[in-house]
């Protein structure tokens, strides 16, 4: 045996290349695709969203981040000819702000799975037959080995799976390498916060520029940057008062229309309505 002195001999290129150290960043799957926003993609094992592993996306309400935080990144694989299917979203598809994201009609499959059961079984069986190039599917209700299940079947599945959860799984077991809360900002920005991932733990959350696909175009520089707006001060209504000091009146007194010349168009001289009611 070597003494404890004796320099130790350095380990095989394929076995120090196998290596990961917990306070470094791990290396991504063999396959990634860039997310669309550089900041995200420093931060991301690989430089961007994996392959042939679960990417667990939190929301504290469906339908308001999920495409602008994935939909950049499915442009290049619809670009690639392949089709994106969606399981079980909670509101229909718009198509044409889909399509100012790169994704057309041909290239989508809406599957319109309703029950927990539904959209596990579609889930599992699009990844497991590499029947599309991106998954993205809906799970409000998911148990931690139906969840293992997936991540299981997503190993030999080519292209990115996202799973759409609420927000109260944040606390639950998950067998997803990479999980990050997304929650929307003022100004048109997302707030993203990974909270697992292979690599050293990020706290900060990261703050990404992100505009509706289409309104880049009609939106003013003002209307950009809400938060810069001032509100507009209201303007104050001028008090008329019914009585001033030149002319005093008491409770009993008829209040003259000349204290009103607004409303003498629309409301006839009191003299004459009394002398023409004396006559009759």
């Amino acid at each position: 045996m070597p003494s404890p002195s004796a320099p130790l001999a350095p380990l095989p290129p394929a076995v120090a290349k196998a290596i990961w150290r917990g306070d470094s960043m791990g290396r991504g799957t063999d396959t990634v695709w860039p997310s669309g926003f550089d900041a995200l993609d420093a931060e991301l094992p690989g430089g961007g969203w994996p392959g042939r592993q679960l990417t667990e996306v939190l929301l504290p309400q469906f339908s308001l981040a999920e495409w602008r935080l994935a939909g950049p990144a499915l442009r290049r694989v619809v670009a690639d000819g392949a089709a994106v299917a969606m399981v079980g979203p909670p509101k229909r598809p718009h198509l044409p702000g889909l399509m100012h994201l790169g994704l057309d009609e041909r290239h989508l499959v809406w599957i319109d799975a309703r029950a927990p059961s539904e959209r596990l079984w579609c889930a599992e069986q699009l990844i497991k037959s590499n029947a599309a190039g991106a998954v993205l599917a809906w799970m409000p209700q998911a148990a931690p080995e139906q969840l293992r299940r997936l991540q299981v079947l997503a190993q030999s599945f080519e292209g990115p799976v996202f799973l759409f959860r609420p927000l109260g799984a944040r606390h639950d077991p998950s067998p997803a390498p990479l999980r990050v809360l997304a929650t929307i900002d003022v100004d048109w920005a997302l707030d993203v916060q990974i909270l697992k991932r292979k690599g050293p733990a990020h706290e900060t959350p990261l703050r990404l520029a992100s505009i509706p696909g289409g309104l880049e175009r009609v939106l003013t520089p003002r209307v950009m940057r809400p938060s810069t707006m001032r509100p507009v001060a209201p303007v104050p209504v001028p008090v008329v008062e019914a009585a001033t000091n030149a002319h005093a009146l008491s409770p009993s007194e008829p209040v003259p229309l000349a204290l009103f010349p607004e409303f003498s168009h629309a409301v006839g001289r009191p003299g004459i309505a009394a002398s023409s009611a004396g006559t009759v």
